[in-house]
């Protein structure tokens, strides 16, 4: 049995697209299964949603065996580099997890 994985992304205000959506989870869940894991739940930030996805991830790690997080891209976590950076390293000290980021990566 594989390990799971979580999956995050941040969808723009303006993107109410479900194709988008699942077109992005498709990219992860394949980037994933390419590594050798299924890809469970996917938090998704949006405008719609009162709650923090980033947050929520952060408690379902800490919860969970799921040690594993994929991320599109870290413009997913915000526009300036030194946030995605210190989002990146939030989710590896706080959980202990490793941070998997599909843009970038040569294959």
């Amino acid at each position: 049995m594989r390990p799971q994985m979580y999956g995050y992304m941040r969808m723009a205000a303006t993107v109410e697209d479900d194709e988008e959506m699942e077109s992005v989870r498709r990219a992860m869940r394949t980037y994933a299964e390419r590594e050798g894991f299924t890809l469970g739940h996917v938090f998704t930030e949006n405008a719609t949603t009162s709650e923090s996805a980033f947050f929520t991830l952060l408690d379902a790690i800490k919860r969970t065996e799921v040690k594993n997080v994929i991320v599109p891209s870290l413009w997913h976590f915000a526009r300036l580099p030194g946030l995605q950076t210190a989002m990146q390293q939030h989710i590896e000290q706080e959980t202990g997890a490793h941070l998997w980021v599909i843009q970038g990566q040569q294959r």
